[in-house]
């Protein structure tokens, strides 16, 4: 069943339709495709459908919950209550979780009814899902789905549910958003709640929407947030005249035409409608300034009882760098990145650039690296993000170009700290014709 998520919600709340009938649908097309796409770890359609139907009770009584009766599902590494939280690892098959996690426990408070958990990669850690099953996309399904947020992109853009929460680490939202051609948004750092607590003391991990629209993903915002309306309305007002700078280069990745395009377009469509558009330098970093922030999380967490001999490579290789990364070093790569990050953003409101700096890699494509290699492979596909988690910025993927092959490109928009509703609020204006 299509349309966006608050359309839906409307159309529910109308009686249109019901949330059985809804919930059923997207059942159907989970079991139609999903075979072939790899977006779910777990549904079950008897809890789902018992959800739907005490949905169905709540709106006959007229009960105003935002998104009563619409499904959603929950990324792996989240707990989800009578589901395992694998965390996309075969080494947590045993993890069952009792009760909710954060995001589930907001999503069920807004009336969402959760059809189960969606694939991630391992940890969180690489932007995309291989192994036995890899999360695949919907617009080419020998390309990824990216990732870490790999099920919830594919999920929405196969039309499996209409609106998915995920986190952000180093672009874990924007780059599956980007390969999918979703809504992607990181909130700034603050806006929401860190999902990985005191695994992440730099706070570089943040939660955000997948959508198909900018109000949808505000919607959500608000939804995790735990207020009324806030950014949903913040969408909507006028934007202000902005310095806006364009990044299309970087010394970690070479920028694939097509997508340098999209973004230098984006930044004449801004110029067009009065915003003040200059050029930015690259941004200068390498990987291994990186990797002290994100090998320090992995290392914390506890791989007892022999765990760690059913990881991936990369995780085992990622998790016995970070174990000699103390917390202070951790926190102090982190605040010299994030210093060196504002200084290159300088007076701009807004930088546009690519999401990902290349279209979506080929399943396999890292079929022949050891873990390390597979790690600095797939590093530059964060190229434009990871900088910006690291900055507590917030950011938001756009799907404003198609490539020649009909791939989706994502294009940036990255706004000040604390901008998360102005900058929802150039999205939104940028997805509407002018």
């Amino acid at each position: 069943m299509t349309g966006s998520a608050l359309e839906l919600a409307a159309r529910l709340r109308r009686r249109e339709i019901s949330s059985v009938e809804l919930v059923r649908a997207c059942l159907d097309t989970i079991r139609r495709d999903d075979a072939a796409l790899g977006a779910w770890v777990d549904v079950s359609e008897r809890r789902t459908l018992a959800q739907a139907r005490r949905a169905d009770a709540r709106l006959a009584r007229g009960d105003g919950a935002p998104f009563l009766g619409v499904p959603t599902g929950i990324k792996d590494h989240e707990h989800l209550r009578g589901h395992v939280t694998r965390i996309g690892s075969r080494a947590f098959g045993w993890l069952y979780a009792p009760v909710d996690g954060f995001t589930a426990r907001m999503c069920r408070r807004a009336g969402f009814v959760l059809l189960g958990k969606l694939a991630c990669s391992e940890l969180t850690i690489l932007p995309f899902v291989d192994g036995a099953r890899p999360a695949r996309n919907p617009h080419d399904r020998e390309r990824y789905a990216g990732g870490s947020s790999a099920g919830s992109a594919a999920a929405v853009a196969a039309n499996m549910i209409p609106i998915a929460p995920g986190s952000d680490g180093a672009g874990s939202i924007r780059i599956p958003a980007a390969f999918c051609g979703l809504v992607g948004m990181k909130t700034g750092r603050g806006t929401l709640a860190n999902p990985y607590g005191a695994l992440d003391p730099v706070g570089i991990s943040v939660l955000g929407p997948l959508a198909r629209t900018v109000r949808d993903a505000a919607a959500l915002i608000d939804v995790l947030a735990g207020v009324t309306a806030t950014y949903a309305r913040a969408c909507e007002e006028p934007v202000p005249r902005l310095r806006v700078r364009l990044l299309v280069r970087s010394p970690l990745v070479e920028v694939e035409p097509e997508i340098a395009a999209a973004a230098e377009a984006t930044a004449r469509v801004l110029a067009q409608r009065g915003h003040e558009v200059g050029e930015a330098e690259p941004m200068v970093g390498t990987i291994e300034e990186f990797l002290p922030v994100m090998a320090g999380m992995i290392g914390r967490v506890p791989l007892q009882l022999g765990l760690g001999r059913f990881m991936e490579p990369t995780t085992r290789w990622l998790h016995a760098r970070g174990r000699g990364v103390t917390r202070a070093q951790s926190a102090a790569a982190g605040d010299a990145l994030a210093r060196r990050v504002d200084a290159w953003f300088g007076d701009a409101d807004v930088v546009v650039s690519p999401t990902v700096g290349r279209l979506a890699p080929r399943i396999g494509s890292f079929a022949s690296l050891d873990g390390e290699a597979t790690f600095r492979a797939a590093a530059p596909l964060g190229a434009f993000t990871a900088p910006f988690n690291v900055s507590g910025q917030p950011a938001i993927s756009l799907p404003l170009a198609r490539s020649a092959s009909g791939l989706p490109i994502g294009v940036q928009l990255v706004g000040r700290r604390g901008a998360d509703a102005l900058l929802l609020a150039l999205a939104r204006e940028l997805m509407q014709p002018a």
